[in-house]
């Protein structure tokens, strides 16, 4: 589906990797080029080297609008949502399709996240911490992604809403939702995922299946020695 071929995203190094099905947690410490990697599948970036094939087609020079209408989903680190709308038009806003999609769309997502579902006309900057990035996580699948990127996600949130979240993207990705997770909390996102992606410097210095990288050397040297195990 997603193929990345000796993708670089920083001087030195490069990714090669297919994205298969499920949850692959693309892990690192900061500066390992993980939000690079993303904004490079995004678009948001043009990488230094190699390409980038979504189902056998080069999207080197497609925008990021094309990108998402093919079906790859964004959910950027810091939530980023609206904070003057409603959690209504927020989420309505990016889907840019007829009534009645819309309202599929929007009924499918308010399912798999019932508290905004209580929430529809209260201002985004009301919401908790919790709340606004699983508006976030739901403003992106209102585009109907086949592949979703996520920026760290559970950064700044506290372990019973990480729980929650991490629960919603196993959900996510058993009812068919490719995920690719860039996180710093390793632990409970190996414990999602079917698979990880090891980073450093912008090198693919592991991949394997979740179990595989949790004991990988990489891993420990990459996280572990810097005290970011969590």
């Amino acid at each position: 589906m997603l193929r990345l071929d000796r993708v670089g995203i920083l001087r030195g190094g490069a990714v090669d990797v297919d994205l298969a099905a499920g949850i692959t947690a693309l892990l690192g410490p900061n500066g390992a080029g993980k939000t690079e990697l993303l904004e490079a599948v995004m678009g948001l970036r043009r990488p230094l080297a190699g390409s980038i094939y979504l189902d056998g087609a080069d999207i080197a020079r497609w925008t990021p609008e094309r990108r998402s209408r093919a079906g790859i989903g964004w959910c950027p680190e810091g939530r980023r949502i609206f904070p003057g709308l409603s959690v209504m038009e927020n989420l309505e806003l990016v889907a840019t399709v007829g009534r009645m999609e819309r309202r599929r769309r929007l009924d499918r997502v308010l399912g798999y996240l019932p508290a905004l579902a209580d929430k529809r006309g209260a201002a985004a900057w009301t919401l908790s911490g919790g709340q606004q990035q699983m508006l976030a996580i739901g403003r992106a699948l209102m585009t109907a992604p086949r592949i979703l990127l996520l920026d760290e996600p559970s950064r700044g949130l506290a372990p019973v809403l990480v729980a929650d979240l991490f629960a919603l993207l196993r959900m996510l990705a058993d009812d068919g939702l490719t995920i690719l997770l860039a996180e710093q909390a390793v632990a409970a996102a190996l414990n999602i995922a079917d698979r990880g992606l090891v980073l450093e410097h912008g090198r693919l210095q592991a991949s394997g299946t979740a179990a595989e990288i949790r004991t990988h050397a990489a891993l420990e040297r990459s996280l572990l020695g810097a005290g970011r195990y969590s």
